[in-house]
């Protein structure tokens, strides 16, 4: 055991057998099967074959389900799949920018001044519309 103790996996490891998946979610193990073949849900793969499943899979066969049962077809719940995760990677590319955005609008490198010297610092105002 490491100096560290046991650190527990994250959400993305594939820990779970479908069975368990199944049994968390909700769902039959042949449903997780359908998801899996229609590209819903992606299970790991052991070298035997088996499939293995992450806490943010059986999180996303939730949805799925919920989805399903409020009266989505597979292929409508495949698109707002699709179009959650594109909304999740542009939030994150917006808070990106927005970093690089106050990063660039802060002073930096600014000379030391030394006794008996005066530096001007000059900064750009906001154009009016």
């Amino acid at each position: 055991m490491s100096e560290q103790g046991f650190v527990p996996p994250g959400p993305e490891a594939k820990v779970f057998v479908i069975s368990v998946a199944a049994e968390l979610s909700g769902l039959h193990p042949q449903t997780l099967r359908t998801y899996d073949r229609l590209g819903l849900v992606l299970a790991g793969r052991t070298g035997g074959g088996g499939r293995r499943y992450s806490l943010r899979d059986v999180e996303l066969l939730r949805t799925v389900a919920r989805l399903t049962a409020e009266g989505l077809g597979l292929e409508g719940v495949k698109r707002v799949i699709d179009l959650e995760h594109q909304v999740d990677a542009l939030q994150q590319k917006v808070a990106e920018l927005q970093a690089e955005l106050i990063s660039a609008h802060q002073v930096q490198n600014l000379p030391v001044p030394f006794a008996g010297q005066q530096v001007t610092v000059w900064t750009r105002r906001p154009r009016r519309s």
